[in-house]
């Protein structure tokens, strides 16, 4: 598709609504779409009298629409200002192209990750959770199923938010190993096989950044919620790898005002009891045991080394080890599965009864050909059906949503929703992904955010990206926290 901006460089702002419309469109920018072939977009932003008005016209299998969107734009701040222009640039897009849709996407125009944290503004700004939802579905047409999973999320952010004082922070720890990779993953994940020999060095340099970043909170005087370690996988590490790094957290951190501490230990083919023990002796009280499937079929396919039956024994052991809450993470739409299996896999998870289910909708990977798009699309439908079915049958066994987050380039443009029992929320994951509280991201590709709870203004620091270029960069790693911490020093 061609498309052409005028009177702003909103770039960003069009091509996600247009993707977001058209995930299998290739975008083109150009001065103008006089005689263009095939589909086009001009978007227009123009101001005159305390009033921003964008304005679309688009053709989409060769019918041409027209929209516009008008809103006061007199005396706002620069922040607030471009806000009302992205709005109105997307909105007016959204007017003009779905129309042309057979089916329009179930999150309307909402394009951002998160969409509860949206919702609880609407309401932290006056309206009530009812008002809220209106907005939702009038305003930015989501569809009735999604604003009531948003409503909840929100509201279950609203209570957590309560129990966050002024000086709590969390913390993420990242292992980004794994035993082999799976073909969806867009993590940043490093296979033993290939990488093996950067673990003890990598293990070095994180120690040392827990030790640098404790001192840190120590002279900031805050003080740590809760612990995150995941990955990668952290049960790629062996037992005495395992154990020298709680053992480092413990030894620096004051954990005595803990209020949960999580360890992915996602990949069943690592999980050992003797690895359970060492987490539980720490203080560990929440783990992950994610078969993404309990189809060998589609687990074969999608490159993992473990079977369902190697799952079943993880969540035993777990459930032996006498953990607090056991997640376990699936995908919809994974290569292979059908709606009949995914509902399978659900029902299985289900008596097994965990505390959290996480349902995880496929991303493609960010540099997919238009094929590879083109067949998730094919496949929404499908995906649609896992999704609502897994609803219907979690909600059924008295399961609900506590979070939900979106990602680019997701199948069916749906989201990931985790599921939970009552009082089993994972407080991390909601802190986290509403940004209610600042989060200090320890390891390869951590990104830390300093939330200011007044403000709401959030300022971040990243780690380098990959295991080799974080322990070459050992001696800058302190920087950015202080940076965080101690803002101004």
């Amino acid at each position: 598709m061609i498309y052409t901006l005028e009177g702003h460089e909103l770039k960003h702002a069009a091509e996600e609504m247009l993707l977001t419309l058209l995930p299998t469109a290739a975008l083109t920018r150009a001065d103008t779409a006089d005689g263009a072939e095939g589909d086009w977009c001009r978007s227009c932003l123009t101001e005159r009298d305390g009033e921003a008005v964008g304005r679309a016209v688009a053709s989409v299998g060769g019918v041409v629409r027209e929209s516009e969107r008008r809103a006061p734009c007199a005396g706002l701040s620069p922040l607030e200002h471009k806000r009302v222009q992205t709005e109105l640039v997307k909105m007016s897009i959204y007017d003009a192209v779905a129309p042309a849709l057979a089916q329009p996407p179930v999150w309307g125009s909402l394009t951002g990750v998160r969409p509860a944290k949206l919702a609880r503004g609407l309401i932290e700004r006056g309206m009530s959770r009812g008002e809220a939802a209106a907005c939702l579905r009038e305003r930015y047409y989501v569809s009735p199923a999604r604003t009531a999973l948003t409503i909840r999320a929100a509201a279950t952010a609203m209570e957590l938010d309560k129990c966050i004082g002024p000086d709590d922070i969390s913390l993420y720890v990242g292992i980004p190993f794994c035993p082999s990779r799976c073909y969806y993953c867009s993590f940043v994940s490093a296979t033993t096989a290939q990488s093996g020999h950067l673990i003890e060095p990598y293990l070095d340099t994180l120690c040392r950044e827990i030790a640098e970043t404790a001192a840190l909170v120590r002279e900031a005087g805050k003080r740590v919620q809760s612990v995150y370690i995941g990955g990668g996988t952290p049960t790629t590490l062996n037992e005495a790898q395992l154990a020298r790094l709680l053992d480092t957290l413990a030894q620096n951190f004051d954990f005595s005002r803990l209020r949960e501490y999580t360890v992915e230990a996602g990949r069943p083919d690592t999980v050992t009891p003797g690895k359970l023990r060492a987490l539980r002796a720490a203080g560990v009280d929440r783990v992950s045991i994610n078969p993404q499937s309990m189809d060998d079929k589609v687990l074969a396919a999608i490159g993992r080394r473990h079977t369902a039956q190697d799952v079943l024994r993880a969540y035993d052991e777990a459930r032996q080890a006498g953990f607090r809450a056991v997640n376990m993470d699936l995908i919809a739409g994974l290569t292979g599965d059908t709606a009949e299996t995914f509902a399978r896999t659900v029902d299985t998870l289900i008596g097994l009864a965990p505390e959290n289910i996480t349902v995880h909708t496929l991303a493609i990977k960010r540099g997919a050909d238009l094929t590879d798009k083109a067949a998730a699309a094919a496949r929404r439908e499908t995906v649609a059906h896992m999704l609502d079915n897994a609803a219907h049958a979690l909600q059924a066994a008295g399961y609900g949503p506590y979070y939900l987050y979106r990602q680019k380039f997701m199948a069916g443009g749906f989201e990931n929703v985790g599921w939970c029992r009552p009082d089993t929320e994972c407080f991390y994951n909601v802190a986290m992904m509403e940004e209610l509280q600042t989060i200090l991201s320890l390891g390869a590709g951590g990104v830390s955010k300093r939330v200011d709870r007044d403000t709401g203004w959030i300022e971040r620091s990243n780690n380098p990206k990959y295991p080799l270029e974080y322990i070459r960069a050992a001696d800058r790693l302190a920087a950015g926290k202080r940076k965080i911490l101690l803002p101004g020093q």
